[in-house]
């Protein structure tokens, strides 16, 4: 019971079959069934507000800048030169305010097919958000993202994959035919990155992701990211090129284009980013294996 008399609530994570933890729910904040998904936000003393889609844990306040600045911040920087940026989800906008971060970046395109996710982040977390929907560089699509990579004639020097697992709707996000129109879309030279969640738990999610890669790129990868709310240890992003020298770039070089970008960060550094791609032996196993 809680301190009122009131009876706790737990909101449990179940995304995995044989292991499940929970959140003390300290105020349920705002629970609703979209068109797309069950949506629940809530407080939680350590992690503040945490977003659940489906049972599975999106985002939380407290650690959602570990995330967001890996999964922009070294693509971005490894490429140097990169003025158009696709983001294919990404509903709550922070991995679209720190793109908009790079003043190189002329144009972020970003899809998302709920727009209630997009509608309920401007209000829930705009302590994150802030400014993304007034930057004249952003233009957000409610679409399929399936359906706009293979139809779109525009082309992008990064795309950024910010979605959920490959269960239910965002199964479609993890298959050959997704990523060949990503490719497809991607100027020479270009960048994809990619949510591949936590190769102790998914192995086989981070497998079949460079399986698909080296079928079409020269360089299938994968960097990695301690993020707190995704237990098992390290997070996975799928990096995929044709560039085989992006992800070998010195911190010289990287230090040098991070300091001219001229923003702060609170985990990414450049000595971060180049340790990233440096991985422990059981996930370069994974790697190594599927390519």
């Amino acid at each position: 019971m809680s301190e009122e008399g009131k009876p706790e609530r737990w909101i449990t994570e179940t995304l995995y079959d044989s292991v499940q933890f929970s959140f003390k729910a300290d105020q349920v904040i705002f629970e609703d069934h979209t068109e797309h998904q069950d949506l629940v936000l809530f407080q939680n003393r350590i992690f503040g507000k945490v977003l659940m889609l489906d049972g599975v844990t999106q985002v939380t306040s407290r650690d959602e800048f570990v995330y967001h600045e890996m999964m922009a911040h070294v693509p971005i920087l490894a490429h140097g030169k990169a003025t158009s940026v696709l983001i294919v989800g990404g509903g709550d906008c922070g991995l679209a305010e720190e793109v908009l971060k790079h003043k190189t970046v002329s144009n972020l395109v970003q899809v998302e097919i709920d727009a209630a996710v997009v509608d309920f982040s401007k209000t829930h977390f705009c302590d994150f958000n802030q400014g993304v929907m007034e930057d004249s560089r952003f233009e957000l699509v409610i679409d399929d993202g399936v359906k706009f990579v293979a139809d779109t004639a525009r082309k992008f020097d990064v795309v950024l994959v910010d979605s959920t697992d490959p269960i239910g709707p965002g199964a479609v996000l993890f298959t050959p035919a997704f990523y060949a129109s990503i490719k497809s879309c991607l100027n020479p030279g270009g960048v994809l990155v990619t949510q591949n969640g936590v190769p102790f738990y998914q192995p086989d999610e981070l497998s079949q992701s460079i399986t698909h890669f080296s079928k079409l790129f020269g360089d299938a990868f994968c960097y990695i990211a301690a993020i707190p709310t995704y237990i098992g240890g390290h997070m996975a992003l799928g990096w995929a090129t044709d560039n085989m020298s992006l992800r070998t770039a010195s911190v010289d070089t990287i230090s040098n284009r991070f300091e001219c970008a001229g923003f702060e960060t609170r985990y990414y550094t450049p000595q971060v980013h180049q340790a990233a791609f440096a991985l422990p032996r059981f996930i370069q196993n994974v790697v190594d294996s599927s390519r």
